[in-house]
């Protein structure tokens, strides 16, 4: 059996900047992937901008009500043409957001794959920069075969990003258990 241990540190120091700080993102949203966009609140209630993006679903990995989160849900893009699927995630170390790894790669995936791979998905938390994060890195860890460190610093390439410490040790047991069936 061979190691495939990624620690919470290793990927707490690809996301620091050459000053070994952490940033907050200094866009509202950034292309992360091809078609995949990633950002926060004030753009996912910007319906024009959506459009104007070319954005044919969103991603909400903050849907609720209270500060912590985006109050958005189907209703609110009803008229828009936008197809929606919203996560009630906290961006806190001890929340499972794993379980939601596979469902919401498959709504990025049926996105991009949208009229003949066409669509173009927002992917969203209130600051896209913890919960929307690491549900993209899931996403290219799981659709587009790579490791978690190769997945991280394709995001982080284009966009400020820190999942909390909870997210990235769940996205390092990801990492693990998708090397071990790899292998066996």
């Amino acid at each position: 059996m061979m190691d495939y241990e990624v620690s919470v540190q290793q990927l707490n120091d690809l996301l620091r900047d050459e000053n070994g700080d952490f940033c907050m993102p200094s866009r509202n949203f950034d292309e992360v992937y091809p078609r995949i966009l990633l950002g926060n609140k004030s753009v996912a209630t910007n319906v024009k901008l959506l459009q104007q993006q070319g954005v044919t679903h969103i991603l909400n990995a903050a849907e609720g009500e209270s500060l912590m989160h985006v109050n958005t849900n189907a209703v609110f893009y009803a008229d828009t043409g936008i197809i929606y699927q919203g996560i009630q995630a906290n961006d806190t170390d001890h929340f499972d957001l794993s379980i939601y790894f596979e469902e919401s790669t498959n709504f990025i995936e049926k996105a991009l794959l949208y009229k003949g791979g066409r669509g173009k998905v927002y992917v969203h938390c209130q600051k896209g920069y913890s919960r929307s994060a690491t549900l993209v890195i899931a996403y290219l860890m799981l659709r587009q075969k790579l490791d978690v460190q190769t997945a991280l610093s394709t995001v982080r390439e284009k966009r400020e990003i820190g999942p909390n410490d909870g997210f990235l040790y769940q996205l390092c047991c990801l990492n693990k258990k998708l090397k071990e069936e790899e292998w066996s």
